[in-house]
């Protein structure tokens, strides 16, 4: 008998800074959060009787690897900017070997969601040659906001 499919979810942080240039609040001024995202992952469970995965969707290790190796480690301790916001892009450019992340969209923590699901989703996919799917990105910008980005 065929179990249903049951999803997984692997919690790691990261600091960045960012503003949101056309803010009319505080958030139109540099500033940096401690960011959590959660990547959620759905699959069967394995039944491989004494291997190292039975009875896993997949190893939690393998999530922080992969989610680190092409999300975090790029993130972590950098500066996300919009591309259109082109007087910090200049400013930013001319700080000798500094992290700076230009992004498509203004980070807002929706926009950045957005942008980690596709990141992550053809890596996980690939990863796994589709036996597992990225199901929902919950990206965290203070303890008490977040936004969710799920594929059915």
């Amino acid at each position: 008998m065929k179990s249903s499919p049951i999803s997984i979810t692997r919690r790691l942080e990261f600091d960045s800074g960012h503003r949101i240039p056309n803010h009319d609040g505080q958030c139109r001024h540099l500033h940096g959060h401690r960011y959590a995202i959660e990547v959620t992952l759905t699959g069967d469970v394995a039944n491989h009787p004494g291997k190292a995965d039975d009875g896993m969707v997949l190893d939690f290790g393998d999530i922080k690897r992969l989610t680190n190796q092409y999300l975090v480690d790029l993130w972590d301790h950098a500066f996300l900017v919009a591309q259109e916001d082109q007087g910090l892009v200049n400013f930013l450019a001319t700080m000798p070997n500094h992290k700076t992340v230009i992004m498509e969209h203004v980070p807002t923590v929706e926009n950045l969601a957005a942008a980690a699901f596709a990141i992550l989703q053809p890596i996980f996919e690939k990863a796994f040659s589709g036996s597992l799917r990225l199901t929902n990105i919950r990206l965290f910008e203070t303890p008490n906001c977040w936004a969710d980005v799920s594929h059915p």
